[in-house]
């Protein structure tokens, strides 16, 4: 079995080398090697900040702060490349940064663990996904306020159990996706608050006997406040299983958008339409055209799901404070940020590119039992008792089966068979438009309604 043979950071208290198998399994640069811009961020406040208290000198800092960004620039441009014999990406950067500078390089890790400088890493990463992912559920929400508007007029079923309940206005569907996006975008501007803390300066876990000025590192990164308590600041992964699951309540909306899309879009539904430049066909049936990317984000959830999964297993068992079963938190984390982003940004690309097939859509709501309910509210208005009303429609929707009579079209001699409060204008309640402007209660599917609903979210973005 052979020896690793560079030097790693904290080998100094050991007389044998780190084997070599052992650190090919422990390595965990390709995956964190996505942290080497927040990491030379993080460095660049540490040692500045240390300059400033006078535990390294002005020179020196300016020495370090030059490295590093020329280190930035060789990362960013490829001319530098990590190996997994580097063991992380902290140890790549400390490396170049002595190969340029020298023995200085070894002080900016002056007052500094690989536990603090990790988890302030994490939290600047934290901190830009989570405003990416806003900026792109502000697009999403954007989309759908358009087409709330353009089919605000469009009417459509309305399910429940999967099957159609009552008409109502495309633009109502499509509020209450919006809705739900804007409670996501909500859920990460709450989780910042408690992203946005920094943890530089607690050390290990216990602090550090250096004169270090926690609220100074604070202020270079742009952190709303510092740690409370040292332990927690290292331990503590909290946030990066709030964000996964917050991930996971948008791609759960997801995937109950792309179900609608792929059933709506099937030649069952024959509800709308979505563009070719978003759909795949078949290798073998040429007639195939097929909501590919609504079913690839409806697959991509589970994955999110597990990640979610992953993280709460990780932590569950793990003493105070630092534990090396932490490093696993990175490729959960940079996963489900990467699928979310990703998710939002084409799903509302594709959303963009579908139409509903209003033509289709008029011919079914006009004629379907979905506006039995309106008979039975007639009944109400009546003065029938609701229970009376309900048991009354129902024999007329199984009379209607039979005879194979759409509602609006039973004659009102019928009707009245099955009730003798019924007159003509039973008629005026028989029409989807009616239907669905029928309706007065707040935040109702009318098309008043819709336009109001419309009216706040365009406020709101």
């Amino acid at each position: 079995m052979s020896s690793n043979t560079k030097e790693l950071l904290w080998q100094s208290r050991f007389s044998l080398p780190f084997d070599r198998d052992a650190l090919l399994f422990s390595s965990s640069v390709h995956v964190d090697k996505k942290l080497y811009r927040e990491d030379i961020q993080g460095s660049i406040a540490h040692v500045t900040m240390l300059a400033e208290e006078g535990i390294v000198s002005v020179k020196e800092a300016g020495e370090i702060i030059v490295g590093l960004r020329e280190i930035e620039e060789e990362l960013t441009n490829g001319t530098l490349l990590p190996h997994w014999e580097d063991e992380d990406i902290h140890t790549v950067i400390e490396n170049r940064l002595k190969e340029k500078i020298g023995a200085t390089a070894g002080k900016l890790h002056s007052g500094r663990s690989r536990n603090d400088q990790v988890a302030t890493d994490t939290r600047l990463y934290l901190r830009r996904q989570i405003t990416e992912l806003q900026e792109t559920l502000g697009g999403m929400l954007r989309v759908l306020v358009e087409k709330a508007e353009n089919y605000q007029k469009t009417i459509i079923f309305g399910y429940t159990h999967l099957q159609r309940a009552q008409p109502i206005s495309a633009g109502h569907y499509y509020m209450a996706y919006f809705n739900m996006f804007n409670r996501d975008r909500q859920r990460l501007h709450d989780l910042m608050k408690r992203v946005n803390i920094s943890p530089l300066g607690a050390a290990a876990f216990a602090g550090s006997t250096l004169p270090l000025n926690p609220e100074r590192s604070a202020v270079l990164l742009g952190f709303d406040d510092m740690f409370a308590n040292s332990i927690d600041a290292v331990s503590d992964r909290d946030i990066v299983i709030e964000f996964i699951s917050a991930c996971s309540v948008i791609m759960m909306h997801l995937s109950r958008f792309a179900e609608d899309l792929i059933l709506w879009s099937s030649y069952e539904f024959g509800y709308l339409e979505i563009s070719d430049a978003f759909a795949t066909g078949s290798s073998l049936m040429p007639q195939k055209k097929n909501a590919d990317i609504a079913e690839l984000v409806r697959g991509k959830t589970g994955r999110v799901y597990g990640n979610l999964m992953a993280m709460l297993t990780i932590m569950k068992g793990l003493p105070l404070s630092y534990n090396r079963d932490m490093q696993e938190d990175k490729q959960p984390l940079f996963d489900s940020a990467e699928t979310t982003i990703g998710s939002v940004s084409i799903f509302a690309k594709l959303l963009e590119h579908t139409k509903l097939k209003q033509e289709r859509l008029a011919k079914l709501t006009a004629e379907d039992l979905s506006l039995a309910t309106e008979i039975a509210e007639y009944l109400v208005r009546k003065q029938i008792p609701f229970r009376d009303a309900h048991r009354i429609t129902g024999k007329i929707v199984t009379w209607s089966i039979a005879s194979e009579v759409n509602l609006p079209h039973i004659p009102v001699e019928k009707f009245r068979e099955f009730s003798e409060v019924i007159d003509a204008d039973i008629y005026d309640c028989l029409k989807a438009d009616a239907s669905v402007n029928s309706k007065k209660t707040h935040g109702s599917c009318s098309f008043d309604s819709v336009a109001l609903q419309i009216e706040n979210a365009r406020k709101q973005l």
